[in-house]
Formats: structure tokens, sequence, C-alpha cells
């Protein structure tokens, strides 16, 4: 176990270079990257861009009025100076060949320094540590509710396959399947937030802007009160795919010959639910734990939190995309395959521990 545990930790350094590649060479040939955005808005196209680049608009209001408004910020006339464009590409580092700056980009990364974000003058670790408590948070309530939701009700449906109880909760799921967990949240905000009928929800933020004067139960009421709506939206798409996979391999399970020797031997149903099938049946939504729980926290948790002005990981990452902030994207996304990649090995070495049947290293062979 031990060699195949190195082999998968020296199998994540390729893996991570191949993403990296990748989603370099794609966003190089996106339009529209910080040093566009700062040369537009010079020309007029946002007043106040100045800001992002130091001693700019000292040197541009210092042309005459003709370029600049009744403020003394710059409007821009056709083209700019080329040597402030330079200055534009070397302050954003766009003044060195793509593979230049690609190559730069990895030796960072190999010792863990991000660099800092592009528009936040803060560094991405920083930023990070910053936002990542409010995800963390979404992601561990939509993992709890949906796994003590979801793993009770799918040994319910497989126990009683077929019957009344199992075709409504089925249908009852595959509707909450159907259902994007971001449509879901606007219906939400819509029923219950204030946008056509209740307004029993706050819209949006984590806490209250008073959280600091309130009292310990206050506070837990107010965090609640704040978190009920991104969670239940959250959950919806999670609770029925793992309510799904559970019954099925609980079926799976129940209708092997082990199990019918147990029932023979006089063993009562609980005894050979739970001291025989759950054992085995578990394997496949432990195998995927890891999947899920980067999903939530993650990758399903970016439109929740854009929707309901959640400050978390999500929403920096949209707001990194969107901004082109670079520092930001690849960072974040280097720290979480990395973590991902780990997880899975987890998973493995988790698989191996609730069944020591299974031997990955055999298999290798």
């Amino acid at each position: 176990m031990t060699a195949y545990i190195l082999r998968r930790l020296l199998l994540i350094i390729p893996t991570l270079l191949g993403i990296l590649t990748i989603n370099f060479i794609i966003v190089q040939a996106a339009p529209g990257g910080p040093v566009e955005q700062a040369i537009a808005q010079l020309e007029g196209l946002d007043v106040g861009a100045t800001a992002r680049i130091s001693g700019a608009q000292t040197d541009l209001t210092s042309q005459g009025p003709s370029n600049t408004n009744s403020e003394g910020n710059y409007r821009g006339a056709r083209g700019l100076d080329p040597t402030l464009v330079k200055e534009i590409e070397a302050l954003y580092g766009f003044d060195k060949p793509a593979h230049e700056r690609f190559w730069e980009m990895l030796k960072n990364y190999a010792r863990f320094d991000f660099g800092n974000s592009l528009f936040n003058d803060k560094s991405v670790v920083d930023l990070i540590i910053e936002k990542i408590p409010v995800s963390i948070t979404l992601g561990l309530w939509t993992t709890l509710i949906t796994y003590m939701i979801s793993i009770p009700l799918g040994i319910r449906k497989a126990v009683r396959d077929g019957t009344p109880f199992d075709i409504w909760t089925s249908s009852a799921i595959i509707v909450g399947y159907a259902i994007p967990n971001f449509l879901f949240a606007i219906l939400l905000i819509v029923v219950f937030a204030g946008g056509t009928w209740l307004d029993w929800f706050p819209l949006r933020g984590l806490t209250s802007p008073d959280f600091d004067q309130l009292s310990l139960w206050g506070k837990v009421v107010d965090y609640f009160w704040h978190i009920t709506l991104p969670v239940l939206a959250s959950v919806i798409g999670s609770f029925a795919a793992l309510t799904m996979l559970t019954k099925n391999s609980f079926l799976d399970e129940i209708n092997k010959q082990y199990v019918l020797t147990a029932r023979a031997k006089g063993l009562s149903e609980n005894q050979v639910l739970y001291g025989h099938v759950f054992r085995n049946a578990m394997l496949i939504i432990i195998a995927g734990m890891p999947a899920a729980l980067i999903s939530i926290f993650f990758t399903g948790s970016m439109l929740i939190e854009v929707i309901f002005s959640l400050d978390g990981i999500g929403l920096l990452g949209y707001e990194a995309v969107i901004n082109r902030d670079y520092p930001v994207i690849f960072g974040t996304l280097y720290i979480f395959t990395l973590i991902g990649l780990l997880l899975k090995l987890i998973s493995d070495i988790t698989y191996v521990l609730v069944d020591p049947r299974i031997d990955f290293e055999s298999r290798e062979h």
C-alpha cells in the first residue's frame, strides 16, 4: 500500500502541470485581459480607472485640460502613449512572452507562492484564507444535511422498493434533481425573501450589519436565519443524487446470496441490513465523498454565493474571471485541484480500511 500511495503522490505532479497548462493556454486566448481592460478604462470607458496604475494619473493630467474632465480624471484621446502602455503591461506582468510567464508561474507555484491579486492589493493566499470560512460554512451544512437525509431515505426506499412510498419519493427526487440549484435559489428568493410573496428571510449576506452587537443567542439565530435559503438551495441537487445512489447500492447488496444466508440463519431484518448489507453498500458512497465534497464546497456553491451575495470562494472565483484576475484564477485552481487529488487518494485509502479485501496495489500489476 505504501508503494501505491507514493505512486499516486508522484502522479499529482504531471496532473497539476497538465491542468495548469491547458487553462493557461485557454486564458491567454481569451480576449479582455487586465491590460486591455486598463487601456479601455484609460481611454474614457471607465472614469477613475487610473487608480489602478501607480503614478499614471499624475502623468496623464499633466498633459493638459483637453485630456481631463472637470474632476481632473483622464478621459482619453484616441490611442495612448506607447510608453504608458508598456508601463501598464509591466504593472500586470505582461511585459514578458507567454512561455516565460508560464515558466515563472510554475516555479513560484512549486514554492506555493501564488503572488498578489491584480485588483485587490492582497496576496492570493490571504484572499483565500479570508473567503474560505464562508464556503466551508455553506459546504459543511450542505454536506451534513444531505447525508443525514439521503442515506436513511435511500435505505428506506431500498427496503420498500416498489411500494407507493418508493414511487412518490422517487417522483419528488426526480423533480428536485431536474431543477438546477441556482434556479431553485431564485425560486426561494421570489417566494421567501421578499421577491413576490413572503419576506421571511434576508436576501443577501451571511450575517446582519448589527451582528457584533447581538447577544450570543441572537448571533446564533441571525446566522441560521441567513444561511437557511442558501443551504436549502445547495442541498436539492446533492440530496437527489445521493439518495438514488444509496438506494441502488443497497438494492444491489440485498439481492445477493450472503443476505439470503443471513436471513436463513434467523437474523432479524435490522441485523441483516445494518450488520451485513450496510458495510458493503456504503463502499460506493464512501468512494464518492471526495468528489461530492469538492463539488459542494466549491463548484456547486459558486452560483449560490453569487445569488445570495455570500463573500466566499465561489464569489471570489466569479469576480476573478470577470476581472481577468489571473493570479487569483490560477492560484485557486492550483490549490483546489491539489486538494481534490489528495482527497481522491484519501478516498482510496478509506476504501481499503472499510473493506480490506480491496487491494489497489495488486490491481496495477
